[in-house]
């Protein structure tokens, strides 16, 4: 029997978000496409005289940035219909429209920084004692921050010009990942081929039929392996794409220009890693306590996502799922879970997986409209706290954007992990104290250890995957599949240690990981896994005052550099302390499951 993707129309809408909260109908955004070139138009008035005065200065900021708002509008509202479908060509092609719009904007607004720096500082300053200018304060400290990355004006058109392709490898990519390769069927354990996607293979994983387990990790593998030359030329593409823009922008690395952009310093990234690799053998020890709770001879990769412990797992349906997760965030107030309820009663979630659309889960919003999450939802714990975790991104993204202006609404990557992550992090911790069953209670502690091992154990695995292959692209060494294979083989070897059976097919796994494709992403999921753990500590141990205090920092959007914000909550993320105290919470849970299981 197959198993055969719905269409979408075939989905009850309630199960769909609502993308008329952004655009009541396509005339609208077709109406906003066109205003936006036209004001285009008019910001390119501001090139010569943009400084000149208070007024020219405020009038020309408030053009561009009204400009900018209505741009990332009709680039959301595009983008969102075609995750519905990626196959869907009048979506592709409003998408397209879309980058030709956000390349001409940039194109349009490359004058805008280095006219600002031809202009004083202090002639600068004395603008902002207006008050209706204050709000442009941080994006100007920034710009002078900056200064000696900034090209002039004739470079920063060209650069500009670059936005048109910069994301071909990207593109190229997610279309290959969500449309183009094609699974094989394998069995399903109850003599039903089935055929593998995106959405169902963790479900395999997590079989307790270890052939099962093996078949849908083999054919995996094997598929990205018929392909490992061109998506090998794909990444590549990008990586030389990012040490372009490094090189003319006089960093040292790729990663420095990736780190700058949130003023983080590199100690961050190699105390991570360092941290990290310092606390190996206790994820060593945690993987010999799988093998032998599983009975197995050899621990292999396909071994690592199933449960060690059986409990009566049932389907967990949707709407339960969200039961559960507002029981265990409910620590957070009554504000915090009826801005949940909301996002779950009003449309703001895209439930279940259908034909063509995007893989994966996330958040994603623009300034004034309410945020929407993406889920391929599987009925599985794991799905419940994918809610949660989105649904963190989506409520930090509401309070972002209800106290702050539109230019400091949007926080940085490094602090966008931590509120999802802090979500589930609490509902975890909810789940293990309310469980009166020792078998329930080491399933939950081995589901909490999983989130160790795969945000900050593998994460950082990919983040040093990274740091490795931009090094390498940014000195112009060669890199090709078969490099880049035993590059990754050999972090496996390390991370999972000697005593597991890594498994050959593994080799391939950085070909399907997309956020490869944004440059020193991935290493944030960690340091934010490390943020949350300290901070839903301190809630659970503190109750109000801290969930006051992690509010303000919700609420901060970008008015200052992470590090500081994170400190308004009270994590000090230029110290290795928070990922020293996860790590010690790690070996807890381990020290504490491993006499639940022998008992």
């Amino acid at each position: 029997m197959n198993q055969v993707l719905n269409k979408r129309e075939d989905i009850e809408d309630k199960f769909k978000w609502d993308m008329t909260d952004v655009y009541k109908d396509e005339d609208l955004w077709e109406q906003d496409r066109v205003k936006a070139y036209e004001n285009i138009g008019e910001i390119e008035k501001y090139s010569k005289n943009l400084c000149d005065s208070k007024e020219i200065f405020k009038s020309g900021m408030d053009i561009i940035y009204s400009t900018q708002l209505m741009v990332e509008r009709v680039y959301f509202y595009a983008n969102q219909k075609y995750h519905e479908n990626l196959g869907n060509s009048k979506y592709q092609k409003m998408s397209n429209q879309t980058d030709e719009l956000i390349t001409a904007f940039g194109l349009a607004t490359s004058f805008v920084v280095p006219a600002i720096l031809a202009c004083s500082q202090e002639k600068i300053a004395g603008y902002l004692v207006d008050n209706e200018l204050v709000q442009y304060k941080m994006y100007l400290n920034d710009v002078f921050r900056q200064k000696k990355h900034i090209l002039s004006e004739a470079e920063e058109a060209i650069v500009a010009k670059t936005n048109k392709f910069s994301q071909g490898a990207s593109n190229i990519f997610s279309v290959f990942n969500n449309v183009d390769i094609d699974f094989p069927e394998i069995n399903d354990g109850n003599g039903n081929m089935v055929k593998l996607t995106h959405g169902n293979y963790n479900t395999f994983l997590t079989s307790k039929n270890r052939e099962v387990r093996k078949d849908a990790f083999m054919a995996m593998y094997h598929t990205f392996a018929k392909y490992k030359n061109t998506l090998s030329m794909v990444y590549q593409t990008s990586l030389n794409k990012d040490s372009f823009y490094a090189d003319v922008r006089k960093y040292d690395s790729s990663r420095e220009m990736f780190l700058d952009d949130s003023n983080i310093d590199g100690s961050v990234y190699d105390n991570l890693i360092k941290t990290v690799n310092e606390n190996l053998p206790i994820m060593h020890k945690y993987l010999e306590i799988r093998k032998k709770a599983l009975n197995l001879d050899e621990l292999h990769m396909y071994d690592i996502y199933v449960p060690i412990v059986d409990v009566d797992n049932k389907e967990i349906d949707y709407d339960k799922a969200k039961e559960m997760v507002l029981d265990g965030l409910k620590v957070m107030g009554t504000e915090y879970t009826d801005l949940l309820k909301e996002g779950f009663n009003n449309r703001w979630i895209d439930v279940y997986e259908n034909e063509g659309k995007r893989s994966g889960a996330y958040s994603w919003s623009v300034y004034d409209t309410h945020p929407y999450v993406l889920l391929n939802y599987q009925p599985q714990l794991n799905s419940v706290f994918t809610i949660a975790h989105e649904m963190g991104h989506a409520l930090h993204s509401y309070y972002s954007n209800k106290n702050n202006s539109y230019i400091n609404s949007e926080y940085k990557i490094f602090v966008a992990e931590v509120a999802s992550t802090c979500n589930e992090s609490l509902l975890i911790n909810h789940l293990i104290n309310k469980s009166e069953d020792d078998r329930e209670k080491a399933y939950l502690i081995n589901y909490f250890l999983e989130q160790f091992r795969t945000t900050l154990f593998r994460q950082t695995m990919f983040a040093e995957f990274e740091n490795i292959v931009h090094k390498m692209s940014d000195e112009g060494e060669p890199l090709n599949a078969e490099i880049m294979c035993d590059i990754y083989y050999e972090l496996n070897k390390k991370y999972y240690g000697e005593n597991m059976c890594i498994d050959k097919e593994i080799e391939m796994e950085w070909a399907r990981i997309p956020h490869f494709y944004t440059a020193f992403y991935v290493y944030q999921y960690a340091t934010g896994f490390s943020a949350a753990v300290a901070l839903s500590k301190k809630i659970l141990e503190e109750g109000e005052s801290a969930v006051n205090d992690y509010k303000k920092f919700l609420k901060s959007g970008c008015s200052d550099y992470p590090i500081e914000l994170l400190k308004i909550a009270g994590v000090d993320m230029s110290s290795k302390e928070p990922v020293e105290m996860a790590m010690k919470m790690f070996e807890n849970l381990v020290n504490q499951f491993e006499k639940l299981i022998n008992k």
